[in-house]
């Protein structure tokens, strides 16, 4: 267990013994300890791992970023401008590494908290690993939103002998080399997965496909489509599918012919619902080319094949499930009524769960303008309310 020194902060108003917990030292467990520490509030951030961005150090190797450099940067720290435009993972990273140490912020690692509940007079209690109990002024969950991940309940998944893998264990393609492999799921990671694969020298390379997703070019003539996000954020719903339409008609080709029809949604509504459109890293040219197939989506596993929805059955080498993960909250908070039919927090950023002021939520969104970017105004949002609701300096 390794632990920071902070530096000495003037007249803390939380006293010593209940200093504020933040869980997790991903990036929006550090902005908010540092957002915290600049209001003069005590932080104390808890991390189930040996050190901080453990989940970044997990992402395939040839992950960037798909939101700018100087959009993606937390409170309090730029990205230096030699990572480029689209900050690699590593960098990232390096980066929160450095982020730590530059704000000296309180990190205790090894220590994971199992459930949180309130003490009955307006604080909290933590029960962690070692029997550890903490009693905190106030709680931030900020344990991320790729937590655990999630694979479908698949038929005949369970005596699937094939080689299989959730693709939070995929790193680089070097092992696929020359092989069959059916990459499951569109989103963004599965996306760039298969690209990853085609470029490493995969003998073929098919992905499954169950909803046909948005796909915006990452940058056009150095527009970064963040931009365009960040600007339309709060606009009404239907007002972006509207103009959306045209803009992603005119910026992709229509891959209909590829087995990638235009989606019959629009763009913002699939948002709201939690889709983020895919940003083109070079899976139009691969699908366009062929080297990309794409094919219905998976349905069941049967003598050692894969069944898919329009009734073919395929034989890959390697099945990599890119199906998303899963926020893991219901063990630590579930009790507290504080989530919703999906598991997710009912409240996040500056605003408490109705029945639990003191709890609250960051990076549990996936917005349109870019999740570090929204990880940093709600660092700042929630340190302001901690700040508000604690008593007066003596």
């Amino acid at each position: 267990m390794a632990v920071s020194r902070p530096a000495p902060v003037p007249l803390p108003p939380t006293p010593a013994d209940r200093p504020v917990y933040v869980i997790g030292a991903g990036p929006g467990g550090l902005a908010v300890a540092h957002a915290l520490r600049a209001r003069g509030v005590r932080a104390v951030v808890l991390e189930r791992s040996d050190r901080v961005a453990s989940s970044w150090r997990r992402h395939y190797d040839r992950l960037r970023l798909h939101t700018t450099r100087r959009l993606s940067a937390l409170p309090g720290l730029a990205f230096p401008r030699r990572f480029g435009r689209w900050v690699a993972r590593d960098d990232v990273v390096r980066y929160l590494e450095k982020y730590a140490e530059h704000h000296r912020l309180e990190i205790v690692t090894g220590v994971e908290v199992h459930r949180v509940e309130p003490t009955g007079d307006g604080g909290w209690l933590l029960h962690a690993s070692g029997g550890r109990e903490l009693t905190g002024t106030a709680v931030v969950v900020a344990t991320g939103h790729n937590h655990t991940p999630r694979v479908p309940d698949w038929p005949g998944r369970e005596t699937y002998t094939g080689e299989f893998l959730h693709a939070g264990e995929y790193r680089a393609p070097t092992p696929y080399a020359g092989r069959d492999v059916l990459v499951v799921g569109i989103g963004n990671t599965g996306a760039e997965i298969a690209v990853d694969l085609v470029e490493g020298g995969a003998a073929r390379v098919r992905l499954a496909v169950r909803t046909v997703p948005h796909i915006l070019r990452r940058s056009t003539l150095g527009w970064a489509a963040q931009y365009t996000g960040v600007l339309v954020r709060r606009l009404p719903v239907r007002l972006v599918d509207r103009l959306a339409g045209p803009v992603t008609r005119l910026s992709t080709p229509d891959l209909s012919a590829h087995g990638l029809p235009r989606p019959d949604t629009g763009l913002y509504s699939r948002v709201r619902q939690g889709a983020i459109p895919v940003q083109d890293v070079g899976l139009v040219d691969a699908v366009r080319r062929g080297r990309v197939e794409i094919v219905a989506a998976v349905e069941a596993f049967e003598d050692g094949k894969v069944v898919l929805a329009d009734g073919g059955r395929i034989t890959p080498d390697v099945v990599i499930a890119a199906t998303g993960y899963v926020r893991a909250l219901e063990g630590l908070v579930g009790h507290l009524g504080v989530l919703d039919e999906h598991g997710r927090p009912v409240a996040h950023g500056g605003r408490t769960p109705a029945g639990a002021p003191g709890l609250y939520f960051t990076g549990f969104t996936n917005p349109i303008s870019g999740m570090l970017r929204e990880l940093a105004l709600d660092a700042r949002r929630i340190a302001r309310a901690v700040a508000k609701g604690l008593p007066a300096r003596g």
